[in-house]
């Protein structure tokens, strides 16, 4: 390059050739569906631990029938290797989230899949209040204990008189119950606040507690003649008398009370949340082991400051979720989650963008629930709180149960928000696939999954799962083929095959064995994505303490990982070296030698059980029909490595111009990543064009940049001859070495 310089002097230029560069990370990520006792269903989770299986999906079902263990320990054991896993739990069969249903009973028809499909599609539903956060059978007998800011006071009626006869039992023949708002015009006289003058205007509460001869009333405001509302908050030892009338109302009122008996009470500085439980007696009849008070669990609900700013009142709720029957956590009565003084109004923020509304807040941060309708107007056999009905007078007043102007999932703004009380649900019809316990997935459900899996932009996997093996040969060769297309069309992922357990399991004759492997491989898509095996292992499954058949071909993946781990991609995961499964006690088919050598020939990797070496993949091809270099696991590894590495590094090309100095930026950075390949071993030889050769004028126009890259891949050994050759005395090996 000419100097650009007038006269003389000295000329500094700088050139960058650090700018990009090729990422050698190694990608160990495997994807899988496949029925699960729990988690979200058709959405894509990223496990990297046992623990985080179980935490998730929960642990592999005892089911001696649906074999869905073996999806689960293809999980667990190809974690085991070091990889990754992308899960997905199949749809399908009677799955059901455990609910509280509006009414009666649980709905029989609840699926929500996710989150997204909540959000989505759930969070207008009318016909439930909470439901379990995933389908399954494992979120039955849930409970959900909600208590709220709208009572903060008790003052408590006692029956004394029997007038007549018109008092006996008026608590239960007028169905009284917790709950009930309560209003009461107030006449002549006001008992208890040191005055004989009129009092005008009416009083305004709701039913706390209700026995055989007693109420608790929390009495919220006063309202005068004139309309105008007073928040109330008595003084201690103050002295109220408390009348049972007809219309359901109870109210103080001066000493005309008629015939129908006279409630006493006195007002007590007694903070009603106190005396609230939140483990009591559940909806089926069942006692919880222990009882827990709510003042224990979690600080009273209070008005969030954002609302009553606002000139709003009473959205403070608490949330308490107790593992009743100890399914999750095995001890019955386990508080599984807490949530404090979340809001009823949608628009409550505690900062900016951190919502606490309570519905959003569940749905975020819940392992367990969701929430649906407001928790107001309820009434339902599957918890014991009694029905909330409209008390007030008039419709338009606000302030407590029932009422339009109250009701939740309103913005803060003037809104005093209808009140709960104490209430606790037990959820139902959580249901399996088909039936409790029941793992037996729809195999076109599985498939349908499998698509998630299909787009490397949301999965950014490097193998392909087969999961359990255990339905028929059609529908076993079915989602072989289904993973080997999304192989194919991805390109940068390999599936991994076992026949059917009833090709292998509890089958005494080997031929058999063999003809059944063959049989079922014969038809499998040609495919150099693709790994075939025809092994099937005992391994002990510890959760369910027993011994248990398992498909190889997710161990075979694994040992993929463990090659990229001790070694590179390009080196074969099979042998003695690198190819023995970490699990394995025995095998349902071991090949003699014949049997290998008619497995091999069909494209079918051996699994053997060697003297000394354990048992072990002996054997690395791909799925490729015809002879070819990407008819070996290394080869395919190799390419699908350098080719994802490559483009990579070549996203930094886009929208560059398309001169020399582009494109030789970009040799500069393909050419030393395939040095270091070739240094470890990885290819033989490799060539970078990427000129104005391949970049004609014609390919600039086009918008085009082209580089070709040559590789020859380096083999794997798969035949070792040995020669011994015994010679006389007085012969030079030069005169035999190439004779024999």
């Amino acid at each position: 390059m000419a100097l650009q310089l007038a006269s003389p002097g000295i000329q500094v230029r700088e050139v960058d050739l650090t700018r990009g560069g090729v990422d050698t990370t190694i990608n160990v990520k495997a994807g899988i569906a496949a029925p699960f006792q729990q988690g979200p269903v058709n959405e894509i989770v990223t496990i990297t631990n046992e623990k985080e299986l179980v935490e998730v999906f929960g642990e592999p079902s005892s089911s001696a029938t649906d074999y869905q263990y073996e999806s689960w320990y293809a999980c667990s054991n190809f974690l085991s290797y070091g990889g990754q896993l992308d899960v997905v739990r199949c749809g399908g069969g009677d799955l059901n989230n455990a609910n509280v249903a509006v009414g009666s009973s649980a709905q029989s028809s609840l699926l929500i899949e996710n989150y997204d499909d909540y959000n989505n599609n759930h969070t207008g539903d009318t016909n439930w209040y909470w439901a379990a956060k995933n389908p399954g059978n494992w979120a039955q007998e849930l409970k959900i204990a909600a208590i709220d800011a709208a009572a903060d006071q008790r003052i408590s009626g006692i029956l004394t008189t029997n007038v007549g006869t018109a008092d006996t039992g008026f608590i239960s023949a007028h169905n009284i119950q917790v709950g009930y708002a309560v209003t009461q015009n107030l006449e002549g006289t006001q008992i208890g606040i040191g005055t004989t003058s009129d009092a005008n205007g009416y009083l305004k509460g709701v039913i706390t507690g209700v026995g055989a001869s007693f109420v608790d009333v929390k009495i919220v405001s006063y309202v005068s003649g004139l309309g105008t509302a007073t928040n109330i908050d008595y003084q201690e030892n103050s002295l109220y008398e408390f009348k049972v009338g007809d219309g359901k109302q109870i109210g103080i009122s001066s000493f005309t009370f008629g015939d129908v008996g006279i409630l006493t009470g006195t007002a007590v500085k007694q903070d009603w949340y106190d005396q609230q439980n939140v483990l009591t007696s559940v909806a089926d009849g069942g006692t919880d082991p222990v009882t827990v008070a709510w003042r224990s669990v979690l600080p009273k609900p209070r008005t969030n400051v954002y609302v009553s700013d606002r000139n709003g009142r009473f959205d403070g709720l608490n949330v308490v979720v107790v593992d009743t029957d100890g399914k999750v956590t095995g001890t019955p009565g386990s508080i599984l989650e807490k949530f404090g003084n979340l809001s009823k109004a949608a628009d409550t923020e505690v900062s900016p963008n951190k919502s606490v509304y309570y519905k959003s807040y569940l749905a975020d941060n819940s392992k367990y629930i969701y929430a649906g309708i407001s928790l107001v107007n309820a009434t339902d056999s599957f918890h014991n709180t009694a029905p909330r009905v409209v008390g007030f007078q008039t419709a338009t007043e606000v302030g407590l149960k029932g009422t339009a102007a109250g009701a939740w999932g309103q913005d803060a703004q003037n809104v005093v928000f209808n009140g709960l009380g104490n209430a606790s649900y037990v959820t139902k019809i959580g249901r399996d696939y088909s039936g409790v316990g029941n793992f037996n997935a729809p195999v076109g459900d599985v498939l349908t999954s499998y698509d998630k899996l299909a787009d490397p932009v949301n999965s950014d996997i490097r193998f392909l799962l087969q999961g359990g093996a255990s339905g028929t040969k059609e529908e076993e060769q079915a989602k072989a083929n289904k993973l080997i297309s999304i192989c194919e069309t991805r390109k940068d992922c390999v599936a991994f095959i076992s026949p059917n357990r009833d090709s292998l399991v509890n089958i005494t004759s080997e031929s058999t064995q063999l003809d059944n492997a063959l049989s079922f491989h014969a038809p499998i898509t040609s495919s150099s994505y693709a790994v075939l095996d025809a092994g099937y292992q005992y391994v002990y499954d510890r959760f369910n303490k027993k011994f248990q058949y398992m498909p190889c071909s997710n161990d075979v993946a694994g040992l993929c990982v463990r090659t990229d781990r001790d070694q590179f991609p390009w080196f074969s995961p099979a042998g003695t070296n690198r190819g023995s499964l970490n699990f394995a006690v025995k095998l349902a088919f071991n090949p003699g030698q014949a049997s290998r050598d008619r497995l091999y020939s069909n494209r079918i990797n051996p699994i053997i059980s060697k003297s000394g070496a354990g048992i072990c993949l002996f054997g690395d091809k791909t799925a490729l029909a015809y002879e070819s270099a990407f008819d070996r696991i290394n080869v395919r590894r190799l390419f699908i490595t350098i080719e994802q590495a490559i483009e990579n590094a070549a996203q930094a090309q886009l929208f560059e111009i398309n001169d020399a100095g582009t494109r030789s930026n970009f040799v500069n950075i393909v050419e030393p990543y395939l040095r270091d390949v070739k240094a470890k071993r990885g290819v033989y030889d490799f060539l970078v064009v990427c000129d104005d050769t391949n970049n004609t004028p014609d390919v600039i126009d086009r918008n085009e940049f082209i580089a070709d890259i040559y590789v020859k891949p380096a083999r794997s050994i798969n035949f070792i001859g040995l020669t011994f050759v015994a010679t006389r005395t007085g012969v030079a090996f030069s005169e035999i070495v190439g004779t024999v």
